[in-house]
Order: structure tokens, then sequence, then C-alpha cells
């Protein structure tokens, strides 16, 4: 994973934070969904790696709790999702699913989504 990573970083559009990031959900089915951040100079244009990923596996028909695991990596230190990729994390994976975070020089931190998102806001915030 750490390999496909790495080549995907490069596809990253990051001209304004210099910050790349590339990330890869694994499926329940078994299938590996990428993401790349693309940034835009109206930053709120911008699209996180995790939430381009997310995005992708929905349009393809997925739906929430076929997630299984999101692999994110960095350049530089290691990174923990923003969160509104943290309430996209919490939408679609189980509290006991893995966010491993990385960066290229193979340094990593797995985290469940139960501890690095404990409060989420859920359906039971709509009412």
């Amino acid at each position: 994973m750490k390999e496909k990573l790495k080549q995907l970083l490069n596809n990253s559009y990051s001209p304004y934070s210099n910050f790349p990031v590339a990330a890869i959900i694994t499926m329940k089915d078994g299938k590996e969904i990428s993401g790349v951040n693309v940034e835009n100079a109206s930053f709120g244009a911008t699209i996180c790696a995790e939430r381009n990923a997310f995005t992708t596996a929905i349009t393809m028909g997925y739906k929430p709790k076929d997630f299984k695991n999101i692999y994110i990596m960095t350049k530089g230190d290691i990174s923990t999702p923003c969160f509104i990729c943290r309430q996209f994390i919490t939408e679609f994976f189980d509290k006991e699913s893995e966010i491993i975070c990385m960066n290229e020089q193979g340094l990593e931190k797995i985290y469940k989504v139960k501890d690095l998102c404990p409060y989420p806001f859920n359906e039971g915030d709509l009412k």
C-alpha cells in the first residue's frame, strides 16, 4: 500500500499549500479507491484526498458500511485527516475501522475511527 500511495502523491494538485496528500480506501469487497487533494485558488473549492476517494466510491455505487479502512499519506510529517474528512469517515466507516496515516519515509500511525472521531455529528443530531 505504501508504494501505491507514494505513486499517487505525484497526482496531487497542491500548488498553493505544497502539501500533497494521497488516500486509498479499501472496501469490504477488496476494491481499492484512490483520491488526491485538488486545490483551487478559491480555497473553499479545494477538496481533500480523503473526500475525493469517498465521493468516487459513492459515485461507483458503494453505500455506508461497505468501507473497510482508509490509508492516508502526506509528504513530511504524518498528518491526520481534517475535521471535514473526519465527518465523512464517521458517516461511512464502522467505529472499529482503521485510519492508517503515514508519510513517504514509511512512518505510520494507526487510529480507530472511535478514537480519532469520538463525538461524531450524526443523524441523531438532526432531530
